[in-house]
């Protein structure tokens, strides 16, 4: 995994760098991050995101945070958490990150800030560490379910956003996958889907994958189910952003329809996540709750309006696809196929 030596984030001394990645594959910029609310800003402007990173992230807004309040209270922290919680509101690596965050503050509250400070820093430095380590198990599985389902044959896969080590602490989701399979020998190309209107798919999915030379050719969004009707895609791979317990998963927006398409194909469709990213207290995708983002998103290209004046836009973050369009759900701890409640509950407590 080359991508240019590119790590999306990581602590330089008391401060958290992030990777600013609406400049990619333009600029490498990183922006330093000296408190909590610095961090805020990266997650809710996108200079980072992926839910695994968006998680990491919010490890070190907690630590950040008592870097700069010298004088902590349960009242304060729960303000801090809280601020964090609504930057992202689909992603449940972020709740699940500061759930984590809550536990550790409530066993340690007597200490000072600056002793809570550094051991907030080890826990996010920590989070980082597994999430790679996650990650490159979860490459492992899927590639193994994938060839052995495909029967070794080297595969046309379609991708959409961006799941790979720019989403995640390193080495990727479904791009951890994809990078799997092609050490394997078993890639022939990957689709990557553009993906409005940030364009992850064009801009960082395209560049990690270039630089691990593994061959692609970039999409538009809308071209994916014609390249399914002409047997052009044998696999299709996404990350998630939270799944239910019964396999409903959300993702990038445009996944659903993936999803659909596959299905009538014929075709797999699998998706990719740490075990951090099930939501144990959703039944179904019903509950998700779908971000709703600034319509000036899609309206502006460049600081240009390129819609009528008098017209608005509908900006969803995320769509849900439900449990039955999915063909497996890979994880570190194994994959689960067919997907349903039972199956989802054995890996996640078998």
């Amino acid at each position: 995994m080359k991508n240019n030596g590119l790590r999306a984030s990581y602590w330089q001394k008391d401060d958290f760098m992030v990777l600013d990645q609406l400049l990619l594959p333009g600029k490498i910029v990183y922006i330093q991050c000296s408190t909590f609310r610095d961090v805020v800003s990266v997650i809710v402007d996108m200079n980072l995101r992926g839910a695994p990173l968006i998680g990491a992230a919010a490890s070190a807004g907690a630590a950040l945070f008592f870097k700069e309040c010298k004088d902590h209270d349960t009242v304060l922290f729960s303000r801090m958490v809280e601020e964090l919680l609504s930057t992202r509101p689909t992603a449940v690596n972020l709740g699940n990150v500061l759930d984590e965050a809550k536990a550790i503050y409530k066993e340690n509250i007597s200490l000072d800030s600056d002793h809570l400070f550094n051991m907030f820093r080890d826990f996010s430095i920590n989070v980082h560490t597994r999430d790679v380590e996650r990650n490159i198990a979860m490459g492992r599985n899927g590639a193994q379910f994938v060839a052995d389902l495909l029967e070794g044959k080297k595969l046309n896969i379609l991708t959409h956003c961006n799941a790979g080590a720019l989403a995640t602490c390193g080495y990727g989701t479904a791009l951890g996958v994809i990078r799997s399979l092609h050490d394997m020998a078993l890639v022939e190309n990957v689709w990557v889907d553009e993906t409005r209107p940030y364009l992850q798919g064009a801009r960082i999915t395209a560049f990690e994958l270039d630089a691990d030379s593994i061959p692609h050719k970039i999409i538009t969004d809308s071209t994916a189910a014609h390249l399914m009707s002409q047997n052009l895609v044998d696999v299709v791979i996404t990350g998630a952003d939270r799944v239910a317990l019964n396999g409903d998963l959300a993702n990038k927006i445009g996944t659903y329809s993936l999803a659909v398409n596959a299905r009538y194909h014929n075709i797999p469709f699998i998706s990719a996540m740490p075990v951090e990213t099930f939501d144990m207290f959703i039944k179904s995708g019903k509950e998700i709750e779908i971000e709703k983002r600034s319509d000036r998103e899609l309206l502006v290209f460049n600081g240009k309006r390129i819609a009528p004046e008098n017209s608005e836009g509908l900006h969803l973050g995320f769509d849900v696809v439900p449990a039955e369009l999915t063909t497996a759900l890979v994880t570190e701890k194994g994959v689960v196929s067919p997907v349903s409640t039972t199956s989802v509950m054995e890996m996640i407590y078998g």
